[in-house]
């Protein structure tokens, strides 16, 4: 009796027993994460499933990602087979408007401009010995596009899924703070004040019908291996135009993206575990990433100066700097900073359409990156 008594009280301490550094470390990062979603803000709907996931994953002999643990399920179920980014899509495109973008279609160009970070940094990880799978899901971090980050990562490279969904939140959150030092460097006070027209046209509805529909065609065409990506923004978009699907329309807005970004997040943080993110690598990914979305406005703001030079000095380049596929937070920042330092300036709806070319711009650079690689034999 008193053996299995002292076995017992054993059994409560085996826990503290197999606490280390690694352990410590993680627990501590994943409350990091609930205080920068809970006290901060900062993307509140992910990063505090995934610090809570990152927490369970790392109690001593927890067992929630093992074969049959309640977390390895929700990433069977929907990460491993890249189920809930693409429901994610729906529920995005459902939310945003293209109107903006098919108004005034050369902010597109700016889109298009401010996924160069993503190629450049693909680059880079190459010269730095990553593999190409890895070296893709280190650039996708550029796109700042979750879902898309996560999408790839989990295709492609899953044991990078951890870092490179941390970094891509992580930097989408603190994009108010990462883009303004840049757009200050690269323009000039004088570019800075410059007042754009109002947009005055409008965008028929057969327009904005026939847009979701083009896009994935042509696009599908040009990378087929992105089409999945492509394909359910542009649905979700569909059926936000049409008018008469409102009711799956809302629930993709709403109840289906909330309960997979919860599911989401919990599973990113299960494959946070100390062992496995613990390494230089992580933080060689957390830099590239940061470079890549520093990259992506230097490239959009220094387009937005070539285009300003081509249109007579009608452009102002601040805009170029919500090329990247943060919508609409990088959007605000540009109309945010334009105020600053013109009060008549209001750039928020052309800063929409070089936000809207981002986030479609996003999904076309991966579709193109992961159709090369099948091109060439690697996937």
């Amino acid at each position: 009796m008193e053996h299995a008594i002292l076995g017992g009280l054993q059994g409560l301490t085996n826990g503290f027993l197999n606490l280390d550094w690694r352990t410590l470390v993680m627990l501590f990062l994943g409350c990091v994460l609930l205080w920068l979603g809970i006290k901060k803000g900062c993307e509140p709907l992910l990063l505090v499933p995934i610090g809570f996931g990152c927490i369970l994953v790392n109690v001593p002999l927890s067992e929630v990602m093992g074969e049959e643990g309640f977390l390895r399920t929700i990433y069977n179920m929907g990460v491993a087979n890249e189920l809930f980014p693409l429901l994610i899509f729906i529920g995005i495109g459902a939310m945003t408007d293209f109107g903006p973008l098919l108004a005034n279609p050369s902010t597109f160009l700016l889109g298009a401009a401010g996924q160069f970070g993503i190629f450049f940094t693909l680059a880079f990880a190459l010269a730095l010995g990553f593999p190409q799978l890895d070296a893709v899901a280190i650039g996708i971090i550029g796109a700042c596009d979750g879902p898309t980050a996560i999408y790839v990562t989990a295709k492609y490279a899953p044991h990078l899924l951890g870092a490179v969904s941390v970094a891509a939140y992580s930097y989408m959150s603190l994009v108010p703070v990462i883009q303004p030092p840049i757009m200050k460097l690269l323009t000039t006070d004088r570019e800075r004040k410059i007042i754009m027209p109002s947009m005055t046209g409008t965008v028929s509805k057969t327009t904005k019908l026939l847009f979701p529909l083009v896009i994935t065609v042509i696009g599908g065409v040009i990378a087929p291996q992105g089409l999945p990506l492509l394909g359910t923004i542009m649905l979700g978009n569909l059926m936000r135009e049409s008018g008469v699907v409102g009711r799956l329309t809302k629930a993709s807005e709403n109840e289906i993206a909330n309960v997979v970004t919860l599911f989401l997040g919990l599973a990113i943080g299960g494959t946070m575990a100390g062992e496995a993110f613990l390494r230089a690598q992580t933080l060689i990914i957390l830099c590239l990433g940061l470079f890549a979305i520093c990259l992506d406005t230097v490239c959009g703001v220094c387009f937005g100066k070539l285009m300003k030079i081509f249109t007579g000095g009608k452009i102002n380049p601040l805009i170029g700097a919500a090329g990247i596929s943060a919508f609409p937070m990088s959007a605000r920042v540009v109309q945010r900073e334009g105020q600053r330092y013109n009060k008549k300036s209001y750039l928020l709806m052309h800063a929409m359409g070089a936000n809207a070319g981002g986030q479609v711009g996003s999904v076309i650079a991966a579709a193109v990156m992961l159709s090369v690689l099948n091109g060439m034999g690697i996937i």
